[in-house]
């Protein structure tokens, strides 16, 4: 007699998908079509103490949150990982991942390289963490100027970072380059289909 086997069987429960990659370097464009495409990631959105842009929507590109509402939450050790970033408060909301996972979806996250590396070192937290890096800094600096919201000393700080950030590919699980949007997006899914294959 036959056995017959599932993947629902052996699956993991909730996959946690962290991407990091410098200011600039297109994560919110990839994020989106990824998000578009399949049912199953979900956005975690954050937390900030930031001014929102006039395209942004609260509950659904961050929760903006005044800096005592961010200082009470952390307190209370609601955050995952909070990070100061440019003078404004980001952080990950744990109930808003655990709310995520218990539904049986995966939560996608986008991040910095300092909050991943708090997650990093959460040793309850199981996550896939994924660098999306620029062609080139010179590629990265193009992209910054033409968004033409930022002044000169913002690039040259941002471009620091982001020097500093890709210095620390090495500490992620996958690195993906991206120069071609389809490209990217096919890299990005077929980590996802990796790592919901694993037992």
């Amino acid at each position: 007699m036959g056995v017959s086997l599932s993947y629902a069987e052996y699956r993991r429960e909730s996959i946690f998908f962290v991407v990091t990659g410098p200011s600039g370097v297109g994560k919110t464009t990839v994020m989106e079509s990824l998000l578009d495409e399949d049912d199953r990631l979900t956005y975690s959105i954050s937390h900030t103490t930031r001014e929102a842009r006039p395209e942004e929507t609260h509950g659904e590109d961050y929760y903006f949150v005044s800096e005592s509402e961010f200082e009470a939450l952390r307190d209370q050790e609601g955050f995952l990982e909070w990070a100061e970033i440019y003078g404004d408060y980001y952080g990950t909301s744990r109930r808003e991942v655990e709310a995520i996972q218990e539904k049986g979806l995966d939560p996608f996250l986008d991040i910095d390289v300092q909050g991943a590396e708090q997650l990093r070192s959460d040793p309850e937290l199981e996550a896939v963490f994924i660098f999306l890096a620029p062609p080139s800094l010179q590629e990265l600096e193009r992209r910054i100027t033409g968004r033409g919201a930022e002044s000169r000393k913002t690039i040259r700080k941002r471009l620091r970072v982001a020097r500093e950030e890709v210095n620390r590919i090495r500490e992620f699980d996958y690195l993906v380059v991206n120069e071609d949007l389809d490209e990217t997006l096919s890299r990005f899914e077929s980590i996802v289909k990796a790592e919901r294959l694993k037992v």
